[in-house]
């Protein structure tokens, strides 16, 4: 019986990094950083963690409320204006650029996936694509808002939905894949 050979890593597309090794260095870097100085931070210390993120490029406007519990993939793709909070255990996975408007809201657990693979290509590479959550957007509970997706100013994602596709500025949506259920009121 032949003795089966593993393919050189060179030769085996699936093998192969999504990412280049200097921003798999400076991920590890930041994810470093958070875990010992954001993570373990107190509850009301927000101005202390937007200080790290903003010293690893990200851009955030005042009173921003991230919480330490929350994951941020690459804060040098994060841009939020002001008063935006990013609630514990919300996971914000951002290869490509990640916006959230004034007063915006990522609760718990809820998920901003920024990136995809090309299922046809036998190479998988990744595919990002920006994600806009709009002013006074607010993603609940559990949500999922999947690459290339514009969340409409006061929209609104119900919890355990799955935004496919843009959401209609203030307007309610939730299920799998999220649908349209009511408009929202304005202030």
């Amino acid at each position: 019986m032949g003795t089966l050979h593993p393919p050189l890593a060179s030769a085996d597309p699936y093998l192969a990094a999504s990412r280049p090794v200097g921003e798999r260095m400076r991920r590890a870097v930041w994810n470093t950083t958070w875990l010992v100085l954001g993570r373990m931070s107190p509850r009301p210390l927000h101005a202390w963690r937007s200080a790290l993120l903003r010293l690893f490029g990200a851009q955030l406007g005042p009173h921003c409320h991230v919480y330490p519990g929350a994951r941020i993939w690459a804060p040098w793709n994060l841009e939020c204006e002001d008063a935006v909070g990013i609630a514990d255990d919300a996971v914000v996975y951002n290869p490509e650029r990640i916006r959230l408007g004034s007063h915006a809201v990522v609760s718990q657990g809820s998920y901003l996936c920024g990136a995809t693979h090309d299922l046809d290509n036998p190479a998988f590479p990744m595919i990002a694509r920006p994600i806009t959550i709009g002013r006074y957007a607010w993603i609940a509970a559990r949500a999922i808002v999947c690459p290339g997706v514009t969340v409409g100013d006061g929209a609104m994602l119900g919890m355990g939905s799955v935004a496919t596709r843009d959401l209609e500025a203030w307007t309610v949506h939730a299920g799998v894949p999220a649908r349209a259920l009511r408009k929202r009121r304005q202030p």
